[in-house]
């Protein structure tokens, strides 16, 4: 039996890669062609391209994984039961349990391989494709660290300490060069806003270096005309899907203890939470469609049930989850009721086949 159960786990696992791989490579191409259209801008070529498909492939990989594990249990379940491989299994002696419990054991292989891609490869890679796509449509260098944002345009560098949202930013420090490539002049700004033109500056305290001594001066408020673009900024505004869980927490703790609201972040955490266990309510929702063979399905057939229940829990997944943050639902219901209504209809479907 213990054989048995290798075999079928094996293939569960070996159908579901296949699929997400097959799955992974149509949204790239779907994405690549929608891509095309920045060719071009700024120094966004046909190599930065691919090299964003290839930074974003690992997010696309874990949330895909459901949805392949649902189409490759499917088609690959199917396969054996066309093949009576299950009948000859269940004739000696494996019940429908173990054979469940069989396709657990693979999703379960599924889930650290999702959660380590989700975990430790996806969050860093993401938010190197942004700043990948967004440096090179603006011709501008721009790089994080722990001093704040940074940005080099020609001769300015420009330093950001605080990002409230692309448009609104804080402790704004500003380096000119001149053309012998020495410091021309340093100015501070408390605050500055973009008003869909240009950006304004407040409080500002800017000193000029010349031959002759350092000219300092203090401002109010000033324009600011500046090539830095806001959707530059959006590639290091904190985004929940570029975040791993950990990272999802401590970001929650630092919202609550400064009395910001923190629902969409406490709903992408839960949600990162009950992600691998999606992958196998899936591997349960693909149960009943396969053990109870009494006609052969072709894996067309299989493949497009799949898709189907697949995209529909997704869309199910993501619209529940915009209504629990519209209706200020509790972010744990918001996260896992989804997911509880397909394991409740999963598991009332395997209990139908085995009373039969």
């Amino acid at each position: 039996m213990i054989t048995l159960s290798r075999y079928i786990a094996g293939e569960v696992v070996k159908g579901s890669l296949i699929a997400v791989l097959i799955l992974l490579a149509l949204l790239n191409f779907f994405t690549f062609a929608d891509e095309l259209g920045d060719l071009g801008r700024g120094n966004y070529g046909l190599a930065s391209i691919v090299q964003y498909l290839l930074l974003t492939s690992p997010r696309n990989f874990y949330e895909l994984m459901p949805s392949a594990a649902l189409v490759g249990s499917l088609v690959t379940l199917g396969a054996l039961a066309n093949n009576r491989e299950l009948v000859a299994m269940q004739a000696a002696g494996a019940s429908r349990v173990r054979i469940i419990a069989a396709v657990l054991a693979g999703g379960m292989i599924l889930v650290l391989i999702s959660i380590g891609i989700g975990e430790y490869i996806a969050p860093v890679a993401e938010r190197a494709a942004h700043t990948l796509k967004a440096t090179a449509l603006q011709k501008q260098i721009a790089s994080r660290t722990k001093y704040g944002f940074w940005v080099r345009d020609g001769n300015v560098f420009i330093n950001i300490r605080q990002i409230e949202r692309p448009e609104s930013l804080g402790d704004i420090n500003i380096f000119k060069l001149d053309e012998a490539q020495k410091l021309y002049s340093a100015t501070h700004a408390d605050k500055a806003v973009y008003d869909g033109r240009q950006w304004r500056l407040d409080n500002i305290f800017e000193s000029r270096f010349l031959n002759d001594g350092i000219l300092t001066e203090q401002k109010p408020y000033a324009d600011w005309s500046s090539v830095l673009a806001p959707n530059l900024l959006n590639a290091f505004v904190i985004s929940p899907e570029n975040l791993s869980a950990f990272e999802l927490a401590r970001y929650i703790n630092y919202l609550k203890e400064n009395g910001q609201q923190s629902a969409s972040v406490e709903l992408a955490f839960w949600g990162r939470i009950v992600n691998p266990a999606v992958t196998l309510v899936m591997l349960l929702v693909a149960a009943p469609f396969v053990l109870p063979v009494k006609r052969e399905v072709g894996i067309g057939q299989r493949i497009v049930v799949g898709v189907v229940i697949g995209l529909g829990f997704y869309l199910f997944d993501r619209t529940f989850g915009h209504l629990g943050l519209i209706y200020e639902m509790h972010p744990v219901f918001a996260a896992f009721f989804p997911t509880l209504l397909a394991l409740t209809g999963a598991l009332v479907a395997i209990f139908r086949i085995r009373s039969t």
